[in-house]
């Protein structure tokens, strides 16, 4: 892309951009949008946040039973399985 073709369409998105922001804070039907999509971005960020959580809680469960299969194996198993002193878990 050459510098005035990005120019050129840096100016269009900002300009679309501006147009949909004043059309949404400055018309009463954009009002009403936004009070519409408000909270639906709200369930989305909760959704988004017990998603998130349910990871972690994944993450640490997965992790637990690596420590306790690495117990089980032993410790001169451990070793050859992971070279580095440092990582004691894959995850």
């Amino acid at each position: 892309m050459t510098e005035d073709s990005r120019t050129m369409a840096a100016t269009i998105a900002g300009a679309v951009i501006g147009g949909i922001v004043g059309y949404l804070f400055f018309t009463d039907r954009g009002r009403e949008v936004r009070r519409q999509v408000e909270p639906a971005l709200d369930d989305l960020a909760r959704e988004l946040n017990s998603f998130r959580h349910t990871i972690r809680k994944a993450i640490g469960v997965a992790s637990e039973g690596w420590r306790m299969l690495n117990e089980a194996a032993g410790p001169e198993d451990q070793h050859q399985r992971y070279p580095s002193v440092h990582q004691a878990e894959p995850f």
